[in-house]
C-alpha cells in the first residue's frame, strides 16, 4: 500500500490523482483518513514502483505501508469472522478498505495490522484466501 500525507486543503486529493493519471498509473483501490491539519490517501495501484517515483518527483510526501488482502465471500457474516480470527489471536486492526473487482461474487479487504504474519496465519485458519499482489492485479 502507499501512503501519501496530504494537507487538508481543496484540491490535494485532486492533485494526486492527476499526477497518477498523466503517468497511466491505475488506482486499484484507495481510503482516506483525514486528521485536523493533514490526512493521509491510502492506496493501491497497478504499478507500485512507477507509483512512488512518480509521486516522489512530484513532490508528494509518500511512504509504502505492509498490509495484508484478503477475500471475503460476499455474504452477510464473512467479514465478521474473519475479524472474530484476528480478535481471537489478540491482533490489533488498525483499519480496513475493500473493493471489488471485475469478477464478482466476493470482496477484497485491505487489512492493516500490528502483526502481519499471525494475521494471516490466522485468517488461513479461520479459511480466508489471502491475496498475493499478482493475485489482485489478476482480479482487475
Amino acid at each position: 500500500q502507499i501512503s501519501v500525507f496530504l494537507a487538508n486543503k481543496a484540491g490535494r486529493i485532486a492533485d494526486v490523482t492527476e499526477v497518477l493519471a498523466a503517468k497511466g498509473i491505475d488506482i486499484i483501490a484507495l481510503s482516506i483518513a483525514d486528521g485536523a491539519n493533514y490526512g493521509a490517501l491510502r492506496m493501491l495501484t497497478d504499478d507500485y514502483t512507477k507509483t512512488m517515483l512518480v509521486l516522489k518527483e512530484s513532490g508528494f510526501t509518500a511512504a509504502a505501508t505492509d498490509v495484508l488482502a484478503v477475500e471475503i465471500e460476499n455474504r452477510p457474516g464473512a467479514l465478521s469472522a474473519a475479524l472474530a480470527a484476528l480478535s481471537e489471536n489478540d491482533i490489533e486492526v488498525e483499519y480496513i478498505y475493500a473493493f471489488v473487482g471485475r469478477q464478482g461474487g466476493s470482496a477484497r479487504v485491505i487489512i492493516r495490522v500490528n502483526d502481519n504474519d499471525a494475521a494471516a496465519d490466522a485468517l488461513s485458519k479461520a479459511g480466508v484466501k489471502i491475496l498475493t499482489e499478482a493475485d489482485i492485479l489478476d482480479i482487475l
